[in-house]
């Protein structure tokens, strides 16, 4: 079987002649890890600096609406790899992904922890047609058994089961093992540094035939760990909010020498008007803390960021540079992490669009400056990451994109080419957009097979703690309406944008021992838009506070607002509801706690 997809992904090509260097271009591929689309200069950032890729963007294409297959790693790994969406392989988190735990409504659907042997790789299709196959970096797609050499790759250096470096300074290693590869590095070498020369190393070996490099860094994800005299060049102090962090520019900066070294070694070889290249992530930045007192960045525009099914969570760059082939400029066309595969094997002279097993398209039509076919594009996503994002689906159809929660069904409609930062529902105002996008995600998730989520049946929401107390956080609470909503970002970690009265919020919660709890509010509320009155509800017991103006939304305070009583033991629901609504809106809510009175 895997033969016959190897023949039939190359059906039309001829075979590889020395002098036919029209139909085998070099194929470098660059895939960074957890980097943000605004994290480069050509995309907007003003903090961190990219000369070497914006040089890029400027001789090659620049897409501005390129989307990850995914809004964490290794299914976006597996799908730039195959060019097919990582749910028919059952790829759907980070390998082995986060297990099920009591404070999750829903059970996460058992995933694959490879890509499957019978799938069929760039690397491999490449190879069919005598090029050398080199991976360099991240893999993170199986081990023993499942590395990169079974998958097409000639060379395998720093590859492994592993998501995070072992060190990123030589030796590379920690208790677990070694990177493979690597043990000649000199110690204390930088990572990134250690896989560009080795990407070097490769391409000066091979640069009398056709070669294919997979450079898929380890950074910019975390640990962040980057070179003390690039840090020093970012004298800032991190502040929550802005792109600030000075160790995660120092890797942005790292990431960005290594690819102007590729760059500058194919200009030394002459090899720069024969290779294709390709640059782009596997997700959104990191926008959230994971245990860090600051985020590594920040995706505005962009809502949120990795982890989530907003485009801060999968919005990703994408340039591609081929001098004579690719025409310069910027595409606002919608491209996918599914298409680059495809556009290779276009690009070396195959027939991928003529393929049914890819799910992507061939880019080499925009490329040239065509208009591609109308298409939509799917997420699915039947997890809880570890960044706070919930068990979810979504679609963009044209210029809209719907998000589908399946822990409740909620939705939520965007028009993401007016409202980049994806801040006003539609929802109620096109339900017919809606409903349309809805059945066409749900036939798109029948179609490849997707996993769902189903009942935890060991749900135990908001337990008490040893002291009897019990926390009530915003990210744990279930939004009804159309604008209320949890921000998870560091400087807000609370539910905002309460602009519709109407909007509500509901927490569950266990009580194992009943009695008599104080309530305490910690809210937040601009100038002049105190004075709402918000009710407070669990079961027959109830109580009403007014909203205090405390002179910003996310300049929280810690209210005393009565006492609410639970007889019996037991999981109960707590409803806060806006009674009034005098300001523009109700206010930001980051946490309810209760705790017993004496």
């Amino acid at each position: 079987m895997r033969f016959l997809s190897l023949l039939v992904l190359f059906a039309f090509v001829p075979a590889v002649r020395a002098a036919d260097k029209q139909n085998t271009p070099n194929v470098v591929v660059i895939v960074i890890d957890d980097l943000g689309q605004r994290d480069l200069g050509c995309y907007g950032s003003g903090f961190y600096k990219t000369p070497n890729i914006d040089r890029m963007a400027k001789l090659g294409l620049r897409f501005t609406d390129a989307y990850a297959a995914c809004p964490v790693c290794s299914p976006t790994r597996a799908a730039i790899l195959t060019g097919r969406y990582p749910q028919r392989m059952n790829i759907t988190d980070w390998l082995p992904g986060r297990p099920d735990s009591a404070n999750q409504r829903l059970k996460q659907p058992e995933i694959r922890n490879e890509l499957p042997l019978a799938e069929v790789t760039i690397a491999e299709a490449l190879k069919a047609r005598g090029y050398a196959t080199a991976h360099i970096g991240k893999w993170h797609l199986g081990g023993d058994g499942f590395d990169p050499t079974k998958q097409g790759f000639d060379l395998n250096i720093g590859g492994d089961h592993t998501g995070t470096p072992r060190s990123y300074f030589a030796p590379f290693e920690n208790k677990q093992g070694k990177m493979p590869g690597l043990a000649q590095a000199e110690a204390g070498e930088y990572l990134t540094d250690r896989l560009t020369t080795e990407a070097e190393k490769f391409i000066t070996a091979n640069k009398g035939k056709p070669f294919f490099l997979y450079l898929a860094h380890y950074g910019v994800h975390t640990p962040l760990k980057a070179k003390d005299d690039i840090i020093a060049k970012y004298n800032v102090k991190p502040q929550h909010g802005k792109q600030s962090n000075p160790v995660y520019a120092a890797m942005v900066e790292s990431m960005d020498d290594s690819v102007g070294r590729v760059l500058k070694k194919l200009d030394e070889l002459k090899l720069a008007e024969n290779t294709l290249v390709i640059f782009t992530s596997d997700n959104g930045g990191l926008a959230t803390l994971e245990g860090m007192p600051f985020a590594p960045t920040i995706n505005a525009p962009l809502r949120d960021g990795k982890g989530y099914l907003y485009d801060g969570g999968i919005r990703v760059p994408l340039i591609v540079k081929w001098p004579g082939k690719v025409k310069p400029g910027t595409t606002d066309q919608v491209a996918s992490s599914i298409d680059i595969s495809p556009t290779i094997i276009e690009a070396c002279g195959g027939e991928g669009p003529e393929d049914s097993r890819l799910d992507g398209v061939s880019l080499m039509s925009v490329d040239q400056g065509a208009t591609l076919k109308a298409r939509s594009h799917f997420w699915h996503y039947p997890h809880y990451s570890n960044q706070g994002g919930k068990p979810g689906g979504a679609i963009r159809k044209g210029d809209y994109k719907l998000i589908e929660f399946y822990e409740d069904g909620r939705r939520e409609l965007f028009n993401v080419k007016n409202d980049i930062s994806e801040s006003k529902n539609l929802s109620v105002e096109k339900p017919d957009i809606v409903k349309e996008l809805a059945a066409d995600l749900n036939a798109w998730r029948k179609e490849v097979g997707a996993k769902m989520t189903t009942p935890n049946p060991d749900y135990k929401p908001n337990p008490q703690a040893k002291d009897g107390s019990i926390k009530l956080a915003a990210s744990s609470a279930l939004v009804s309406g159309v604008m209320l909503r949890f921000e998870p970002l560091p400087h807000k970690n609370t539910l905002g944008f309460w602009v519709n009265k109407d909007d509500f919020a509901t927490f569950e919660f266990t009580v194992e021992t009943p009695g008599t709890f104080a309530v305490e509010v910690l809210q937040g509320c601009g100038a002049k838009s105190g004075g709402a009155d918000v009710e407070l509800a669990a079961g027959d017991e109830k109580l009403t506070f007014t909203v205090k103006d405390t002179g910003g939304f996310q300049n929280f305070e810690a209210r005393n607002v009565g006492t609410l009583k639970f007889e019996k033991a037991g999981r109960y629901t707590l409803t806060v509801k806006a009674k009034t609504k005098p300001g523009v809106a109700v206010m930001d809510l980051r946490q309810i706690v209760l705790t017993p009175t004496k």
